[in-house]
């Protein structure tokens, strides 16, 4: 059986990830799931990278240790994949000890063969992206890469020497058009970084602990991007101690890898430092490395400063796993950035998912429920409208797969849908209606909605890498075990005289406007929760003397009732043990008496009697807030009649 090794970039397990990080994973779980279909023996490989100076600096902000810091984070990155619905096959984390073994083997072997060299490093360095830069590439005192500012560093490291295979990776990607894409990246890295005087690397740092340790020189950590970019050789049991052909089955039959998926900002890593550091391994070079564009909040790139992070797991609260995953797919192009605002993914969700597909599905089996009793008809009568369809949906199956192989995922999906969309309007050309009321167009009828439903069988084979949830839905209220790829070849798998399953919806329609003043309105009152707190005007100091001279003691409501003609006012019984009294506050906007019956509170229980609307009080239940009120309700094993102190 054929193999495909597809890899993500591992994700940083410095924060949560955000919409524009889980899109890569979605991406390459899609391109797997493809894959498989098409029967190739398939390796998915992610996970989190933990080492470096800005998850150190994050654990000592936290007082926590960085190990409990990453386990944190990356069990959170875990667990969004694994709600988006991703079937990964390997999840590495770069502080697994198998990885981090290999690492320092690999380390040593590059000393040993002379790769690697001690001295110092002065220059500019950026925290967030653990990357080094010369003064050309610093644009204004900041990143190039992310935009944020560097700070000067100047400490003893190990530099590989990049200069000694530098030749032969261009040699490499000169004789190799598809190494890496798209081509425009490609001429990126050859015209800004190789051609441009490629500088060794440092590959150890010594200003922080949090990483690898070199072995031979504990001062040292491993720099984490060759700790980072092993992982993908690491995860299928590489051993530094053997040669090419002595590794282990799983490492010969899986390596190289087919494709490493990653984000543009890191593709310098992936198509310079990477190959030579294989080069020096004396290990094959993957075959591709594609470098997928980003994710941005309308034009603006997703910041938390900015306050326009979106989140994966919270828009699937809204628009389901298949909902996000279709957004991410369809809306990212194949060589510019996407975007992403909470219209457009409702008029995506509205638009493709609820309208044309949802409704499709929803038209067609309701058509035949009342025309056939549920049962698929066997077709009896073409004519010219249904090869069309037919011609369609066979050409669609096969331009979406050339499309998905290019990695063109969008345009493969927006094939899909064209189908679909031809599918809905042969329905408006055909008029099932029309012919059910005739008994001479019966055979007609047969043929149209057969049609209809193996044009919808076939969309959701083709569909099922994108949208694999929403497909095995289909596949059940179709009632077919026809779902293999082999099946979508050819017009006409499904078997006639078959039950359908039941009816479900799939995607139901969302009010745009409805949707957004929620959004808002949670938008609003995380900022109030987040807002500073501003101090309060204090009263005058106090003596214990004084505090002392206020009894409170602990009390239950047993009783409570509103009072006549008083909006603000709630009548309330308590027993303090030795004995129950009538206590009036002024809470009734904010608790309804069975809220408070059975609740044991904190009853000043000197204070001089006052009559309110009429009705006498004795004491006064301590509360918080003026426009929001809350009540100090006490642990029910607190003493009745107790002293608070």
């Amino acid at each position: 059986m054929e193999k495909f090794y597809l890899t993500t970039a591992i994700a940083y397990a410095s924060r949560k990830p955000h919409f524009g990080n889980t899109y890569e994973i979605i991406m390459a779980d899609a391109f797997a799931r493809f894959q498989r279909m098409l029967g190739k023996d398939v390796f998915l490989c992610t996970g989190t990278d933990e080492h470096g100076q800005k998850i150190e600096n994050l654990a000592i902000e936290a007082g926590i240790t960085p190990q409990k810091y990453v386990d944190g984070v990356a069990g959170e990155i875990k667990g969004i994949w694994d709600l988006m619905n991703v079937k990964y096959d390997h999840f590495i984390r770069t502080t697994d000890d198998y990885h981090v073994s290999a690492v320092k083997k690999i380390f040593k072997k590059f000393y040993d063969k002379g790769d690697i060299y001690k001295g110092f490093y002065e220059g500019w360095y950026c925290t967030p992206c653990e990357s080094f830069f010369t003064a050309t590439q610093v644009v204004e005192g900041k990143c190039p890469d992310c935009g944020r500012p560097v700070s000067q560093a100047k400490e003893e490291a190990y530099f590989f020497k990049m200069s000694k295979y530098v030749d032969r990776l261009v040699a490499h990607i000169e004789s190799n058009p598809g190494f890496i894409e798209p081509e425009s990246r490609k001429k990126e890295m050859v015209n800004n970084f190789l051609k441009a005087g490629l500088q060794d690397l440092c590959v150890s740092r010594t200003s922080f602990k949090w990483g690898i340790p070199v072995d031979f020189d504990d001062k040292h950590v491993t720099y984490v991007w060759l700790d980072a970019l092993t992982n993908y050789i690491t995860a299928i049991g590489y051993d530094p101690d053997k040669s090419y052909d002595d590794q282990c089955e799983k490492f010969k039959h899986y390596w190289p890898a087919n494709v490493h998926i990653i984000g543009k900002d890191i593709l310098r890593f992936h198509t310079i430092y990477w190959p030579i550091f294989l080069m020096a391994l004396d290990l094959p070079l993957p075959e591709k490395v594609f470098g997928h564009p980003w994710f941005n909040f309308g034009n603006d790139k997703m910041s938390k400063s900015k306050g326009n992070v979106v989140y994966a797991d919270e828009l699937a609260e809204a628009f389901g796993v298949d909902g996000v995953r279709y957004y991410a797919l369809s809306e990212m192009p194949y060589n510019s950035d996407g975007s992403i605002t909470y219209e457009s993914v409702i008029s995506r969700y509205n638009n493709d998912l609820a309208n044309n597909l949802g409704n499709l599905v929803s038209r067609t089996h309701a058509m035949t429920k009342k025309y056939f009793d549920g049962a698929i008809p066997a077709p009896e009568a073409s004519d010219a409208l249904d090869e069309d369809l037919k011609s369609t949906v066979i050409a669609a199956v096969k331009e979406s797969a050339e499309l998905m192989g290019s990695y063109r995922v969008a345009d493969s999906l927006d094939s899909i849908f064209s189908m679909l969309r031809r599918a809905n309007k042969y329905i408006d050309e055909t008029m099932p209606w029309a012919l059910a009321k005739n008994e001479d167009d019966k055979p007609r009828l047969k043929t149209v909605i057969y049609n209809l439903l193996e044009t919808i069988r076939i969309a959701s084979v083709i569909l099922s890498p994108y949208i694999p949830e929403t497909a095995e839905k289909i596949f059940s209220q179709l009632g077919t075990d026809k779902t293999d790829y082999s099946t979508v070849c050819a017009f006409g798998a499904l078997e006639a005289g078959k039950p359908l399953g039941e009816a479900s919806t799939l995607f139901a329609r969302i009010d745009e406007k409805k949707f957004l003043e929620e959004m808002e309105a949670r938008r609003a009152a995380a900022e109030a929760a987040a807002a500073p707190i501003e101090e309060p005007e204090h009263e005058a100091e106090i003596g214990i003397e004084s505090f002392a001279a206020v009894e409170l003691r602990v009390a239950e409501i047993i009783a409570c009732e509103t009072v006549p003609k008083a909006k603000k006012l709630l009548k309330l019984q308590v027993d303090l043990g030795y004995e129950k009294r009538q206590v009036v506050s002024g809470i009734a906007k904010f608790y309804t008496p069975d809220e408070l019956i059975g609740k044991k509170i904190a009853l000043v229980c000197n204070l001089k009697p006052a009559k309110l609307c009429g009705v006498d009080s004795f004491g006064m239940l301590l509360a918080s807030g003026e426009e929001d009120v809350k009540v100090v309700f006490l642990d029910s094993g607190a003493k009745l009649g107790d002293r608070i102190h």
